[in-house]
C-alpha cells in the first residue's frame, strides 16, 4: 500500500490525480503543511469500516447494468391448489 501526501491547492488542481493515487493507497491531503484529510478508495473504506456492499450499492454499479436478467414469469412459478 502506498500513501501519499498533497496539499490542498495541488487536490484543488488536480483531483483526478488524487483519485488514481487513492486507488494505490490513502492520500493525505494537506493544510499549511498539516493533514488535514484523506482521501480513500471506496473499497479501502469499506474494510476500514467493515461495511458490506447492500443491494442498493450494488444495484448502482454501473458495471451490473451490463448483466442481463430476465425474470421468469409468475405464473410459472405457482400452481393451482385443489381445494375439493
Amino acid at each position: 500500500m502506498e500513501m501519499t501526501t498533497i496539499t490542498s491547492r495541488t487536490f484543488n488542481q488536480d483531483a483526478s490525480g488524487a483519485k488514481r493515487a487513492a486507488q494505490n493507497g490513502p492520500v493525505f491531503i494537506t493544510d499549511r503543511g498539516k493533514p488535514a484529510h484523506v482521501l480513500l478508495s471506496i473499497e479501502a473504506y469499506r474494510r476500514l469500516t467493515g461495511q458490506r456492499e447492500n443491494i442498493i450499492d450494488l444495484l448502482a454499479d454501473p458495471e451490473v447494468a451490463e448483466v442481463s436478467f430476465e425474470p421468469g414469469r409468475l405464473s410459472d412459478l405457482t400452481k393451482p391448489v385443489d381445494l375439493s
